[in-house]
């Protein structure tokens, strides 16, 4: 049985990635707070790791699956403290590529500043750049916006509120811009495939560094997702068109950057993924039995105030 470590482990995408490889046969250990209720069948490993000291001692795992790691501080005090370990994957971001590539965005193109995400792609740029020299084997993922099951983030969740409470939308202008979504549990399938082939010489040192787009094949517009959320509640939606005077993020969940990956090495691995409206349908199962959980933010204040 490989013992694996996973930071985090308690909400979305670092709670789907212990769950699934604890049900698949793995000893897991987690790392975090304590900030929220803990998974079963895994080990709790209670510590921050901005500021690890002996937690981690003469540990050793086969492999370290690192979801919530944003900068170059926090893979450098994994590393300084973690015991040992084989294998290292680490979940990056699409923010790493500038606005200004080429669409599709693929694995080989530059990496650089790109103004829409700001310091959060350039602090990923980062992470990945410490990791590399530190781990030059190590295993990237590049995913777009991850949805699906134990979703916390006030996306999804924000258009299944408004669809309960019979809200109309307030949509960005005609709604046509697109989006790539990955769902959060073919994420973790895909991690565990990479992870086979690896250990089967299928990922060879002609394919360093080992860095991976994950997405959906298909884009969807704004507004066929937002009516795909509403569906699903068993609503239709009545849209109020805005315009771009109002900052977009001031009253909707998504940034205004249409963008999509070329994930051609991954469907390579994996052909099939998990259809958008099934993960949307998952989410909101969990959504009506943790709506707590979920980070809100004040969109529909900037609404009633503002529009």
């Amino acid at each position: 049985m490989k013992k694996v470590l996973v930071t985090g482990g308690t909400i979305f995408v670092s709670m789907n990635v212990a769950k699934y490889f604890s049900e698949n046969g793995y000893d897991v250990s987690v790392l975090n707070r304590g900030t929220f209720p803990q998974l079963k069948n895994v080990t709790w490993i209670k510590a921050d790791r901005d500021t690890l000291t002996d937690e981690l001692d003469n540990l050793e795992f086969d492999i370290v699956l690192d979801v919530n790691a944003y900068n170059e501080d926090d893979i450098r005090i994994l590393l300084e403290h973690i015991g040992s370990f084989k294998e290292y994957v680490m979940i990056s971001s699409s923010a790493v590529y500038p606005e200004t590539n080429p669409m599709p965005l693929g694995e080989s193109q530059t990496i650089g500043p790109n103004s829409f995400w700001g310091t959060y792609g350039t602090d990923k740029i980062a992470a990945e750049k410490y990791l590399l020299s530190k781990v030059e084997d190590a295993i990237i993922l590049r995913p777009p916006y991850l949805c699906g099951y134990g979703n916390n983030i006030y996306r999804e969740a924000f258009v299944f509120e408004c669809a309960l409470a019979d809200r109309p939308f307030y949509l960005p202008e005609d709604g046509e811009m697109k989006m790539q979504f990955f769902d959060v549990q073919d994420l973790c399938r895909f991690i565990e495939i990479l992870l086979e082939k690896k250990s089967e010489g299928a990922l060879d040192k002609d394919s360093y560094p080992l860095i991976y787009n994950v997405g959906n094949p298909e884009t969807i517009s704004v507004i066929d997702w937002i009516k795909m959320c509403y569906s699903i509640v068993g609503k239709t939606p009545e849209f109020v068109n805005v315009d771009s005077s109002h900052f977009i993020r001031s009253y909707f969940p998504f940034t205004k950057y249409e963008y999509v990956l070329d994930i051609l090495k991954q469907q390579e691995l994996m052909p099939d993924t998990k259809d958008l409206r099934k993960s949307l349908e998952e989410s909101y199962e969990w959504y009506k039995s943790n709506k707590d959980m979920v980070s809100t933010r004040p969109y529909i204040e900037y609404i009633n105030n503002n529009i």
